[in-house]
């Protein structure tokens, strides 16, 4: 699926720095990589060394470099892989790439090393695209489970999804060879059974869905209400710094600001919106607009009130929050001002108190944030579907399945359901790369960084 030729390019992050790392992978990797270092001799030494020498192009020395060596099929790739490490000047790094290059390499595309890592079967495609989240992965949360994947928890479950049905799918065949005698090989109350299990397990992994997203991208958190709350004043006690614009002046905020926050190693994207309330200025009524379709997009809405309002105007505006069915937190601000009669007059709301100037209460709010959307006892151990296209694939699997089912408590002949089966085999395979198209295979690691 790909040529046979030897690929380079810089694997850390462009820009100067200490060192530069290139790597270099194919059958020339360390014949070519040989050419240009002086010091020992590459081409003999033992895999997962490291060699101190010289990059020359001819007589003239380019720099000082470690070259370790990776010899197939013990390496990243399971091909020849050479990294140097070189001073991290861009001048050094593009003289050692253009003279590789001159010698015979080609530059990588976008996640050709892990491309051709799958390829080669050092893992599955599920493992591969889990490459891209542990390098993308901001928190322990969506480190934790990048981690686990990539390390075949989620592979080793769908192997052992696919093996069940494939003995089942094997019966089902044997019986198509003997169609004119009538037999039956697979039993059709194990296979009954055994379909209920996996559409029960796959429907466990459907559901992970929604919290594997979360710890990937981060919590959705619209800050909403009234104008002049202290909306803004929240989001910047929140991050602990001057983000949002606080001003004493009624519809400051028109348009949506967002930041993030790591809290307890899961991250938390926080959104400022526009004060609602009706106006006759267009822009503030478009970011109004803005601030209803987001809360309708949010994970979670805190919903803020201050001391103007009565409690039975908050118990109003909390009645149309429900109309939008996303949990929310209601949060009375400026609780510094408040007396402990007005305190206990919103008590029946179940309110949090707090003041967003003085800091005050900001702590407990984090607490309420983790316990609301029930991510204070999570286990990344567990096996979390975190890909929408691994998703996609479990539902379309679900459905075959469903398939399988009826046509068990329909009888069909046996070709109908052996297609049925095929067909959630199809859809698993697609997950770990046992069924790939080259479009496929494109469009993800396209997304990759370069010299990954």
């Amino acid at each position: 699926m790909y040529n046979q030729d030897t690929i380079i390019a810089l694997s850390t992050p462009s820009g100067s720095g200490a060192i530069g790392v290139i790597r270099l992978s194919g059958p020339d990797a360390i014949n070519l990589t040989n050419e240009v270092f002086a010091g020992k001799d590459l081409t003999k030494q033992a895999s997962h060394t490291l060699h101190f020498g010289l990059i020359k192009d001819q007589e003239i020395i380019i720099d000082e470099v470690v070259a370790g060596l990776y010899v197939a099929p013990r390496s990243y790739t399971k091909e020849n892989v050479v990294e140097i490490s070189c001073h991290g000047s861009n001048y050094i790094i593009q003289q050692i790439l253009n003279l590789l290059i001159k010698k015979g390499a080609r530059a990588a595309k976008p996640g050709e090393f892990t491309l051709r890592a799958f390829l080669n079967g050092a893992f599955d495609l599920s493992q591969a695209e889990a490459v891209a989240d542990l390098i993308a992965s901001d928190s322990k949360a969506s480190h934790d489970v990048a981690l686990q994947q990539m390390r075949g928890g989620f592979s080793s479950e769908l192997k052992e999804l696919r093996e069940q049905l494939i003995h089942f799918a094997s019966m089902i065949e044997l019986e198509l060879d003997f169609a004119e005698e009538d037999v039956e090989f697979a039993n059709r109350d194990q296979l009954k059974a055994l379909i209920l299990r996996l559409i029960s397990h796959i429907s466990i992994l459907i559901s992970s869905f929604e919290l594997g997203n979360v710890l990937k991208n981060g919590v959705p958190i619209v800050i909403a209400g009234k104008p002049n709350v202290g909306k803004s004043t929240l989001l910047n006690a929140l991050l602990n710094e001057d983000r949002a614009i606080v001003s004493d002046i009624a519809g400051t905020t028109r348009d949506t600001i967002e930041d993030e926050l790591n809290i307890n190693g899961i991250i938390f994207r926080f959104i400022d919106t526009a004060g609602i309330r009706d106006t006759a200025d267009i822009i503030e009524a478009k970011g109004v607009e803005r601030t209803l379709e987001r809360m309708k997009q949010a994970k979670l809405i805190l919903y803020m009130a201050d001391a103007l309002q009565t409690p039975d105007e908050l118990e109003e505006q909390l009645t149309d929050l429900k109309k939008i069915d996303i949990p929310y937190l209601a949060i009375v601000n400026k609780a510094d001002l408040f007396t402990d009669q007005q305190k206990a007059a919103f008590e029946k709301q179940e309110v949090l108190f707090l003041s967003a100037k003085e800091g005050v209460g900001v702590e407990e709010l984090k607490t309420s944030l983790l316990e609301k959307v029930n991510l204070l006892s999570i286990n990344t151990s567990e096996t979390l579907v975190t890909n929408i296209r691994h998703v996609e694939a479990l539902k379309n699997t679900e459905k075959a399945l469903a398939n399988v089912l009826n046509n068990i408590d329909n009888p069909v002949t046996s070709d109908f359901l052996a297609m049925d089966i095929k067909q959630a085999l199809h859809y698993l395979g697609e997950i770990t790369g046992m069924v790939t198209t080259d479009d496929l295979l494109e469009n993800i690691f396209s997304k990759f960084c370069i010299g990954k």
